[in-house]
């Protein structure tokens, strides 16, 4: 079957051929280009609010770990020898959630080491660091949040507020 193509626009008279209608390969390539350029500025916004968020949540409960060591110190007369101690026994309100103490959450690992009875440390370092730059925290019975951007924190680094 043959279609007939007419020569000019004013063959038409009031009606467009369907195969007349649509977008052209080169404004759909105009539109594709665009919307790469939009998404490749948006994405590592979204990215890095992300890891903000991800960093607030490990300093509140790195204070909260901090804050549950304090508390069982003083029931105790000793810091806990290591996460778990803080959510038993089972009969009273544990010192912190459950979930913190398995020592990962929310993107961070917390690692708690009892240097000795009054001394503890508690670093929390991001399980993904990826191509935006997670901070690695440290605190100790001292309660001082400090953060270093390359390498796990220690008492030596920059102090959070």
């Amino acid at each position: 079957m043959r279609i007939a193509v007419p020569k000019n626009n004013s063959e038409y008279r009031g009606f467009t051929p369907s195969f007349l209608t649509g977008f052209t390969l080169v404004e759909i390539m105009i539109v594709v280009a665009i919307v790469t350029v939009l998404v490749s500025l948006a994405v590592p916004g979204i990215m890095r609010s992300r890891v903000n968020a991800n960093e607030g949540a490990a300093l509140a409960n790195l204070r909260t770990i901090n804050n549950g060591c304090q508390l069982y110190h003083i029931n105790n007369d000793t810091f806990p020898y290591d996460l778990s101690d803080l959510i038993e026994p089972a009969s009273n309100p544990p010192y912190i959630d459950p979930a913190l103490a398995t020592g990962q959450k929310q993107g961070y690992e917390f690692v708690y080491s009892l240097d000795s009875l009054d001394h503890f440390i508690i670093n929390a370092n991001p399980l993904f660091s990826g191509l935006l730059k997670s901070r690695y925290f440290y605190t100790d019975e001292s309660g001082v949040v400090r953060a270093n951007a390359g390498s796990p924190a220690g008492p030596d680094d920059e102090t959070v507020k």
